[in-house]
């Protein structure tokens, strides 16, 4: 019998995240001794700040190690909704907040009970690599809408009722924002939002905006779906921000109707979030401001030195991105030599010149040929990864010369 056969089909069928390759890849080169330079992964190099660290350490010595409400820690929601009041003038009631193990689980909740086999959702093109699955997990499909460097990687309203027009009307559930965003850096104007906003609400659809890069925005401002539409799930957490990756907690904000359906959920599959996370979670959203500000400032600081740099290695970045840490370079002339392949020029940028990049494949047809770099790293480490990629860069033009004289000479002969 063949054992593939006993995997199901959606386990079978599920695409890898390709930065996770490179970046087990770069592991097993560093467990050889090579030193590589990690440009791939979206991952702050912060500590996480010590006023949230001694949050955990009290709730470990108070007691607080056991289950907590299904939804989350009270206060926990309350101080949520209290950011979101603060930050952009929406009032959250705390019974709309399901606290979760990271923003992947609230993703999870979201669209499996959202969706339905055969409902569609509308996202751009590129757009963070994993939101097909958990759309296709749930039994949907992923419509993607393309966006162009040219535009600042920017939706246009008029293509997203393009997109939705080509299906029956009833099967567009929602249309997925992320702003600022991942893999672009691209900051979504008030304006083009509410455009957004308004074309769901006509449709039927709802919004479902990922606002995990919000705080981290070096010029303009974020704005919240909720700003714009009731009519919204807003992912969110405590990663990106607060340097808090492996603490994993994050949170949904939904409408009404939909939390006791989701909570029913979180009983069954997750039980709660962590409780001692939860408890420095509070402490993130209180009293972490100072901390913040300096790693944004820095974020800044990396984001202006890298810029320029990436220009003069001949990668194109036709507008500079202003949230996030993240640049998505075109680098498709880089690319021909290994046929157009953003992944296998990634895999030779690892194995040559140690750094880790993400190929933009991983981010949809959109990013073929592009790059991702990552800026969530020092800037004397940035800038001894883009000295080497100078080197590789020459020894790239050499090899193209080459084959371009074998050529020549091949069409003499």
């Amino acid at each position: 019998m063949n054992e593939d056969a006993c995997v199901c089909k959606r386990a079978r069928e599920i695409t890898p995240f390709l930065v996770m390759d490179i970046l087990e890849a770069a592991h097993k080169l560093e467990a050889q001794g090579a030193h590589v330079i990690h440009l791939e992964i979206g991952e702050p190099d912060f500590d996480t700040p010590e006023c949230i660290k001694e949050a955990a350490r009290k709730a470990l010595t108070d007691g607080h190690t056991h289950y907590t409400h299904s939804l989350g820690l009270l206060p926990l929601r309350e101080a949520i909704c209290e950011d979101y009041l603060t930050r952009y003038g929406v009032t959250v009631h705390p019974d709309q907040v399901i606290v979760t193990q990271g923003t992947s689980p609230a993703m999870l909740l979201l669209f499996t009970s959202l969706l339905e086999a055969g409902d569609q959702v509308i996202l751009s093109d590129p757009a963070y690599a994993c939101y097909d699955n958990f759309i296709r997990f749930a039994g949907a499909s992923p419509v993607r809408v393309p966006v162009s460097e040219a535009d600042s990687f920017q939706y246009r309203p008029e293509a997203i009722e393009a997109a939705m027009g080509a299906a029956p009307t009833d099967k567009t559930k929602a249309i997925l924002l992320n702003s600022p965003a991942n893999p672009t850096g691209t900051l979504l104007s008030a304006e083009r939002m509410r455009a957004v906003a308004d074309i769901a609400g006509q449709s039927g659809a709802h919004i479902v905006s990922d606002e995990i890069y919000h705080g981290l925005v070096y010029e303009g401002k974020e704005h919240s779906a909720l700003e714009f539409t009731d009519r919204a799930f807003v992912l969110n957490g405590f990663s990106k921000l607060y340097a808090m990756t492996g603490w994993r907690l994050g949170y949904l904000i939904a409408p009404p109707q939909f939390i006791r359906p989701m909570q029913k959920l979180c009983q069954n599959f997750f039980i709660s979030a962590n409780s001692v996370a939860q408890h420095a979670g509070i402490a993130a959203l209180k009293e972490s401001a100072a901390d913040v500000a300096r790693m944004k400032a820095t974020y800044d600081e990396r984001r202006r030195y890298l810029l320029p740099r990436i220009k003069a290695l001949g990668l194109g970045v036709a507008h500079d991105p202003t949230g996030a840490f993240y640049v998505l370079a075109n680098a498709k002339h880089w690319a021909k030599a290994f046929g157009g392949s953003s992944l296998a020029l990634a895999f030779d940028i690892l194995e040559k010149a140690h750094v880790g990049v993400t190929p933009g494949i991983d981010f949809g047809q959109g990013a073929e040929g592009f790059l991702r770099f990552s800026y969530a790293n020092s800037l004397s480490n940035i800038a001894q990864a883009m000295d080497r990629l100078a080197v590789y860069a020459q020894g790239l033009a050499g090899n193209a010369q080459d084959m371009d004289s074998a050529d020549t000479c091949g069409a003499k002969g």
